[in-house]
């Protein structure tokens, strides 16, 4: 890696993200322990979303809301990664489905502990 500079750095990247593909985001209404490991967060995964489909995101959080933690099946294999805010809660829904599908402007509102419910159309004012 040394001798490859920035240009092999960009292209390794570039790669790495090509592995970690994802088209659709799930957010499970249930808590998770946030001790569970991978097989753990998959077991939860397939119990609550039937199965882990390739190039989807799970996302769970803890009973507080101030941990997060997201698998995702890549194809080949499953990735678990964890986020923790400093202050303050994600915001988490309390809505009676089990899962609720998210966008990606609403996972990048969500991973900073942002209101993702008013991005897009739940955001549009229509009544004055």
């Amino acid at each position: 890696m040394a001798g490859l500079g920035c240009v092999g750095v960009r292209r390794l990247d570039a790669r790495v993200v090509e592995v970690i593909r994802i088209e659709a985001i799930w957010l499970a209404v249930e808590p998770l322990d946030m001790r569970a490991g991978t097989e753990a967060a998959l077991a939860r995964v397939v119990h609550v979303f039937g199965a882990a489909r390739p190039h989807h995101a799970y996302l769970f959080a803890n009973r507080r809301a101030t941990r997060l933690k997201v698998l995702v099946h890549d194809g080949i294999g499953v990735w678990l990664a964890a986020r923790r805010l400093n202050q303050g809660r994600f915001v988490w829904t309390t809505d009676g489905a089990p899962h609720v599908a998210l966008t990606r402007a609403q996972l990048d509102a969500l991973v900073l502990g942002l209101p993702w419910q008013r991005i897009g159309e739940a955001g549009v004012i229509t009544l004055l």
